[in-house]
């Protein structure tokens, strides 16, 4: 049985490619991806697995390409000559879906036919093109497997890899596994993202880590400092980490960020297989999550036993006899929002209060942010430990007028006969009235042009941890 012959980190940013536009800026990036190239060759794999972030992407499952070839360009960035067609290697494509599924990892198989309900094209994405292009400089005898990362947890991605790594034993294959990816976009403040002074800290830590080969610390990276970073490389890193099989070391080959948007490229040598890695991550995530939720307020608790409780008995958890006084002896508005790695799972939540105590308006509208969000797909088990959550608790609101606003102090409610829309305060992106009213406007389904009614609110906010 052969393990994973190389391991790599690459970016894709289009400018990298001459054809696309001039990256002199970006030379260390563009000679440290032309190596990776040269050290495939050297290799000389049959298969080359890629994760992207920028194929079709499903909220809910990863998704692998089933066609027998798959075909893309970089017509978008005005390249159209920069084209590659490669033949799907559908011995380790299948393996690889069988033994995730078989395992409880939802896996999305995507051909024409079933993209075409979705209405989109079967193709290659930039973010596969874009390292696919300095590795054909060297090496193009080698088939393709072609991975969207999902939307799911960092250790149930971990665990994908594993079965990346299991799937190529099994059949013996000679392949190679690219993780491709940027990091953060957020590094300077004339970039073409919102500017964050923690972008490059993220950076630094992430590469860090890998080099000093701590899965259990890029699995652990805090949740705003990766929100913070606006990166898309974190879940390629993840299924990279599992492909690994334990323990590993990591070279950095480059980093580079001229645009604002931070470029790395790095090498893997995979240690010897270690069986038990999965199963200590997840006990040591397990444990790290109920200490924390043991130092959390009691809104967030509520909210976080109430989705345990469905998981358990498949039924509305009642107001506990003990504990809680303060939420069971006042009547309150809740909303309760959950996300993962600092992307929105769901938010549900109330105007007025419609229970008896705030207690039971916690209860149900845990269960609606998990399971009702019609943004989003039903909240699975296996990622309520990767899921922070947070308690908005509503004052009552009150009439205002468009100058008595500030999106970072008070949420906002529009109302034009039955139709209602409401914003929470201090969301990220939301930095003016215009913008609050905006949306909140939109999810009304209120034009601008009519003549609506305006209420303002407070809210108190209640993180875990805190």
């Amino acid at each position: 049985m052969k393990d994973i012959l190389g391991y790599y980190l690459m970016p894709h940013p289009p400018i990298a490619v001459p054809e696309v536009g001039d990256n002199r800026k970006i030379k260390a990036t563009v000679d440290a991806c032309l190596d990776v190239g040269r050290k495939i060759k050297g290799l000389a794999p049959e298969t080359i697995i890629v994760v992207t972030p920028h194929g079709v992407m499903f909220s809910d499952a990863v998704a692998i390409s089933f066609g027998e070839r798959i075909s893309g360009d970089l017509s978008r960035f005005r390249a159209r000559s920069v084209r590659f067609e490669k033949k799907i290697d559908a011995g380790l494509t299948r393996e690889i879906a069988t033994l995730s599924q078989a395992d409880g990892i939802p896996v999305a198989k995507l051909t024409e036919k079933y993209l075409a309900g979705y209405d989109r094209r079967y193709e290659l994405d930039h973010g596969t093109i874009v390292p696919l292009y300095f590795i054909e400089k060297s090496y193009s005898d080698y088939e393709l497997v072609h991975i969207t990362y999902g939307l799911l947890g960092g250790l149930e991605l971990y665990r994908f890899g594993v079965k990346i790594r299991e799937a190529t034993r099994n059949l013996g294959r000679r392949a190679v596994i690219i993780a491709s990816g940027d990091l953060s976009h957020r590094l300077t403040p004339d970039g073409p993202y919102p500017y964050s002074p923690r972008g490059r800290e993220f950076d630094e830590k992430l590469l860090s880590l890998l080099e000093a080969g701590d899965a259990e610390g890029i699995l652990n990276l805090d949740p705003v400092l990766v929100e913070e970073a606006g990166e898309c490389a974190l879940r390629s890193v993840y299924v990279l980490l599992g492909s690994l099989g334990g323990g590993f070391t990591g070279t950095r080959l480059s980093y580079e960020g001229p645009f604002g948007v931070g470029y790395g490229v790095m090498s893997f040598r995979a240690g010897a297989n270690d069986n038990d890695a999965y199963a200590r991550l997840a006990k040591a995530s397990d444990e790290r999550r109920r200490a924390r939720a043991e130092r959390s307020n009691d809104y967030v608790r509520l909210a976080r036993a109430s989705l345990e409780y469905y998981f358990k008995r498949r039924k509305t958890m009642p107001v506990p006899e003990e504990g809680f006084e303060e939420l069971k002896g006042r009547r309150a508005a809740a909303f309760v929002s959950l996300k993962k790695h600092g992307a929105l799972r769901g938010c549900i939540g109330t105007i007025v209060p419609t229970k008896d105590s705030l207690a039971a308006e916690i209860i149900e509208n845990a269960l609606s942010a998990g399971f009702r969000d019609p943004r989003f797909p039903p909240l699975r088990e296996a990622e309520l430990s990767e899921t922070d959550i947070s308690v908005d608790v509503l004052s009552s609101p009150e009439p205002a007028r468009k100058e008595d606003l500030d999106p970072a102090r008070y949420g906002v409610i529009v109302a034009k006969g039955r139709r209602r829309g409401l914003l929470l305060p201090a969301l990220e992106g939301v930095d003016t009235v215009e913008e609050q009213l905006r949306i909140a406007l939109d999810k009304a389904g209120i034009s601008p042009n009519e003549d609506y009614l305006i209420e303002r609110f407070e809210v108190k906010r209640y993180r875990e941890g805190e």
